[in-house]
């Protein structure tokens, strides 16, 4: 399989470059500075220490914001991740706001797809209620391999002000949260989206990260055919298929809503 990793070297400039992402954000925004959710998952673990390291704590506003189905160890990770880096944090339930919309709509109760992308939007609007409150950014958690796939919610996840980890694959992720210090214990957790219960990302994409972060960087990103790709990766056709087929059915989650051509 591909090696994606960087060197030392490398890492040390992805983390000053990010940093300096996120400070000329909030500069040119003319914000006091930015908020952002923690799950207790890697992407956002990583984000939340690159913004203290560039903004410092009392401009990171983290909010934990765990529903019915959210792990318990996990949101006492992510209320730790707050703790170590001193940054203000504040646990919001969102489980009564989506009793009362499904009070409102019965008819999506049974669906756990409807019901999932609505916590992530749930999610997004108390980060923007906080955010707008207290003049702040909200940053982006998400990383390429998911932004690639369409692994986020539209108008959720993926409704944020900016995305500074937004060009990195998982793999990578994990090595640059190695490198500023994050935790082993959550830089090797199994990855999940968590919007219904015992959802994993990689049971859900149906592929594991190391394969999807591979097809993505030779094929979607890079130059290879998708018969060149699979040859190289040493993976089936079929599965580089499948991949350019998410990659094209979720462009549209990449991009600002259409409208028609102007007339002439």
């Amino acid at each position: 399989m591909m090696d994606l990793r960087f060197s030392e070297a490398e890492l040390e400039l992805r983390r000053e470059h990010i940093t300096d992402f996120i400070r000329e954000q909030v500069d040119a925004a003319g914000v006091d500075g930015v908020v952002l959710g923690l799950s207790g998952g890697i992407d956002s673990t990583l984000t939340a220490y690159l913004a203290v390291e560039a903004l410092g704590a009392d401009a990171v506003h983290g909010l934990v914001l765990p529903a019915r189905v959210s792990d318990d160890e996990h949101m006492g990770d992510a209320e730790r991740v707050a703790h170590d880096l001193e940054m203000p944090v504040d646990v919001i339930e969102i489980e009564p706001v989506i009793e009362t919309l499904l009070e409102a709509y019965p008819e999506a109760e049974d669906d756990h797809v409807a019901v999932g992308n609505a916590r992530a939007r749930v999610r997004a609007v108390f980060n923007y209620l906080v955010a707008n409150h207290e003049d702040r950014l909200v940053l982006g958690t998400g990383n390429r391999s998911e932004a690639a796939v369409g692994y986020f919610t539209k108008y959720g996840d993926g409704a944020v002000d900016c995305h500074p980890i937004g060009n990195l694959y998982k793999a990578q992720v994990r090595q640059l949260a190695r490198h500023v210090g994050v935790p082993e214990e959550l830089v090797t957790k199994t990855p999940t989206a968590e919007l219904w219960a015992d959802q994993t990302d990689e049971e859900e994409m149906g592929l594991d990260y190391d394969t999807l972060d591979a097809i993505l960087a030779t094929h979607v990103d890079g130059p290879l055919s998708s018969a060149a790709a699979a040859r190289h990766l040493a993976v089936d056709e079929e599965t580089v298929a499948t991949v350019r087929g998410m990659y094209e059915a979720s462009a549209h989650k990449r991009t600002v809503p259409p409208a028609p051509e102007p007339l002439e």
